[in-house]
């Protein structure tokens, strides 16, 4: 039975088989009601369709309590959720949204209370009126977990005060600070990167002027590249490591393996879509690549996606800890047990998770991938044969080899 077709079809059963991501999300997903109340994670969700004009919303169970664990894929990781944990939990969730343009000034009820909820930090408990009942439907994307459950919104109201943090409520009343160095401060001020992107997303961030509704998928990017780029301004004038090293992690049937070699900054990350995963149901086994030199990268890494920003964040927080640079290389295996998407914030939790694991040390490269083989199910030469950044390396004489 081919269930991944729920992909291409979000959920509405034109391959005529039962889809095993609607079975998950539907077995939690709410009654039918146009007035509910509960505690949002918190959540909000910017929509980027028709843009400027766009979706724009909370999400909220009907249940109040401890609901983080419905939103946050630091928690889901942290706790080792499965993808039936992940479906059932967002199955629980409506979005309550309503029209309005990104560029809307005026402090409307509706536009209120998606800066108080996402300024909020813990779960706040908010009452909903609906205009109609939530839609049975979800829409899927590479970069985000399942959205489902919507609902145009009536009118709404926040049941209690908000619980944020100061440097959050800081830098949101700052009008003149600009964005990016406000996600910076948030960064070191060790806000979880998911809740950044929340308060970017919201339009809570950056000079009066400028300031807008983020759609929420262009915002996971732009929080994870503007913090790697700021941590890598520094990592370029580290030391190179002294060997190569590999790093490994696994994660929801996303198998990751990490190549550092001794030599500047460097990063490629190729992803192997196998057979049967979640973004290649049916056809052969795809591979997506982006790279980039020691100067960076000034386009859109429009093959591998966000993921490609995630990994390298979780790259540059592991060299700027040990104040080294390298060249990496990512091997990432989409393996078939990834059969619905979960965003790309658990693709950046696995790649930390690897860099907090002992990494295993090699005399060359041909060692390395020998190690590598026994944990991939692909042949390492589909990786060799494909990275930019092995051809390059070793190309430029080094001064050690004069010493």
């Amino acid at each position: 039975m081919d269930v991944n077709l729920c992909v291409k079809c979000q959920g509405k059963g034109l391959c005529g088989k039962p889809c095993q991501i609607l079975a998950k999300f539907s077995s939690s997903q709410p009654k039918s009601k146009i007035h509910f109340s509960g505690s949002s994670p918190p959540e909000i969700f910017i929509g980027r369709h028709n843009y400027p004009f766009v979706n724009s919303g909370i999400l909220s169970p009907e249940e109040y309590g401890e609901t983080t664990k419905y939103s946050l894929p630091e928690l889901w990781h942290e706790n080792n959720f499965t993808i039936p944990n992940i479906l059932r939990s967002r199955g629980k969730l409506i979005y309550s949204r309503f029209k309005t343009s990104v560029y809307d000034k005026k402090d409307t009820r509706f536009l209120s209370l998606i800066k108080e909820t996402a300024l909020a930090v813990k779960p706040v408990s908010v009452e909903v009126f609906l205009k109609k009942a939530p839609r049975q439907d979800f829409s899927l994307d590479s970069r985000l977990p399942i959205i489902g459950n919507p609902a145009p919104l009536k009118s709404a109201r926040l049941e209690e005060n908000i619980k944020s943090e100061n440097k959050i409520e800081y830098l949101a009343g700052d009008t003149d600070v600009k964005s990016s160095i406000a996600l910076k401060e948030l960064y070191h001020s060790t806000i979880q990167v998911s809740n950044i992107i929340k308060v970017l997303s919201a339009g809570l961030l950056g000079r009066k002027t400028l300031r807008k509704l983020v759609p929420t998928r262009w915002s996971v990017t732009a929080v994870d590249d503007t913090l790697s780029k700021f941590l890598l301004d520094k990592i370029r004038y580290y030391p190179e490591i002294s060997e190569i090293l590999v790093f490994t992690s696994e994660y929801l049937g996303n198998h990751y393996e990490f190549l550092l070699l001794p030599d500047k900054f460097s990063f490629e990350v190729i992803e192997a879509k196998m057979t049967g995963s979640v973004w290649n149901p049916t056809s052969p086994l795809y591979l997506a690549q982006d790279y980039e030199g020691f100067n960076g990268r000034k386009e859109y890494a429009s093959e591998v996606t966000g993921a490609y920003y995630s990994n390298r964040l979780a790259l540059a927080e592991y060299l700027d800890r040990i104040k080294k640079q390298a060249s990496c290389l990512v091997m990432r295996e989409c393996r078939p047990e990834y059969y619905a998407p979960c965003g790309v914030g658990i693709l950046r939790e696995a790649s930390r998770a690897a860099f907090r694991s002992t990494p295993e040390s090699f005399p060359s490269i041909q060692e390395a991938f020998k190690s590598l083989q026994t944990r991939l199910r692909l042949p390492t030469a589909i990786f060799e044969d494909k990275s930019w950044l092995i051809k390059e390396h070793g190309k430029q004489s080094r001064l050690n080899r004069w010493v």
